[in-house]
């Protein structure tokens, strides 16, 4: 593990307390992708002192990024500079940005794995108490990506970690509605994924140039998302949402292989041929026996300057579902809402600003806040999970 250094520093007592003063500061500031302390991750290579004035001490502050080209390397400078000239007796501060050697490198992935040399998938380890949703439809078009960036960020701001694995591999489209415009910083062979809205977010259109196609069959499309899922350092998440593509194919079926503990959610529009096919989406949890948790009907209604309500694609769809997958599963699956056909959705989602943020008192916002909240409230279980307790002997 690449250590902080802890040398005391030569000089005063006063210039000790300083020193010690500022990496207490330090401890505070965290990594942007990492999303834990500097002083954790043994990226602060050393404090010195410079000459003193009336203001206090010009101080120096070395930090080694993960890789040089760190694009979060303002950021980081930024955050570092205020947290140490807030430290009383401190008058000016300068970052000193160096890069992690191999050996490094090499201690912070194994530190962030927990120990363990080979990449694994933490959420099928059996501790793991992430709660994984599969957001599915039967057919596309009907707003899948868009619940489910919204779904993200509105469990963000209620103070979750959650991250998003945009898992329609040929249909790509979470990067646009989440504003993200950067791929992830590889640190050799793990990848520390860009964070918008206080989301996590990995997706092949990270790496793909603009307008290019991703033409790949089944074997290759179980790597992707195996990669995606244990190359990926998602730290300690509360939930992870994956946008999967339209249908039954391959990757439902790995994820159901890959996360055998992922739950679905349906998403559906009120139009009965569509909600035909989202069925068999959902039924799709009856073989790999997962579960379904809910269902979204989406494209509802639109709603008339005068109030009265347009139902463009019928009515219906979304309770015919809900009812006939509680059949088929044996088990209730509700429907969560029904969201209308809201200009303010469409617009926050090409914007790059979901529109539980943008737009939170509009109608679409209101309706996808209620899903956020119905699956917030499901808390991480303690399933699996050893408590560390030792059984009392007479």
């Amino acid at each position: 593990m690449p250590a902080d250094p802890a040398v005391p520093v030569a000089g005063p007592p006063a210039d000790e307390a300083l020193v010690a003063a500022i990496r207490t500061a330090l401890g505070r500031v965290q990594d942007p992708e990492i999303r834990r302390p500097v002083t954790e991750l043994g990226m602060v290579r050393g404090v010195d002192l410079g000459e003193a004035g009336a203001d206090g001490r010009r101080v120096v502050v070395g930090i080694d990024l993960t890789v040089a080209g760190c694009p979060m390397k303002d950021t980081l400078t930024r955050d570092v500079t205020a947290a140490v000239a807030a430290v009383p007796g401190v008058a000016a501060v300068e970052v000193v940005l160096g890069a992690m050697s191999t050996e490094q490198r090499a201690a912070l992935r194994s530190q962030l794995r927990g120990g363990a040399g080979e990449p694994v998938i933490p959420f099928a380890q059996p501790g793991s108490l992430t709660k994984v949703y599969a957001i599915a439809s039967g057919k596309g078009g009907v707003g899948k990506s868009t619940v489910t960036a919204n779904l993200a960020v509105a469990l963000a701001a209620d103070g979750l970690r959650v991250g998003v694995v945009d898992a329609d591999i040929h249909g790509f489209s979470i990067p646009r509605m989440l504003g993200v415009d950067r791929p992830p910083t590889r640190v050799d062979d793990m990848l520390l994924p860009p964070v918008a809205h206080g989301v996590k977010v990995v997706s092949i259109g990270m790496f793909v140039p603009p307008g290019q196609p991703v033409v790949w069959r089944g074997p290759m499309l179980h790597r992707a998302l195996q990669q995606f899922l244990a190359d990926v350092f998602w730290g300690d998440l509360d939930v992870l949402l994956l946008d999967l593509p339209p249908g039954t194919g391959d990757i439902a079926i790995s994820v159901a292989q890959l996360l055998p503990g992922s739950e679905i959610v349906v998403v559906t529009t009120p139009q009965p041929a569509a909600a035909e096919v989202a069925e068999r989406a959902g039924s799709v949890a009856v073989q790999t026996h997962q579960r379904v948790v809910g269902v979204v009907e989406n494209m509802s209604w639109l709603e008339s300057p005068d109030g009265s309500r347009l139902e463009v694609f019928g009515s219906g769809g979304g309770q015919q579902v809900a009812a006939n997958l509680s059949r088929l599963t044996g088990t209730d699956v509700p429907l969560l809402a029904q969201v209308p056909l809201d200009v303010p959705v469409r617009a926050a989602g090409d914007a790059g600003a979901p529109v539980v943020l943008a737009d939170p008192a509009s109608a679409g916002a209101r309706a996808l806040r209620a899903v956020a909240d119905a699956l917030g409230a499901r808390r991480r279980g303690l399933a699996g999970m050893s408590l560390g307790l030792t059984p009392a002997g007479r």
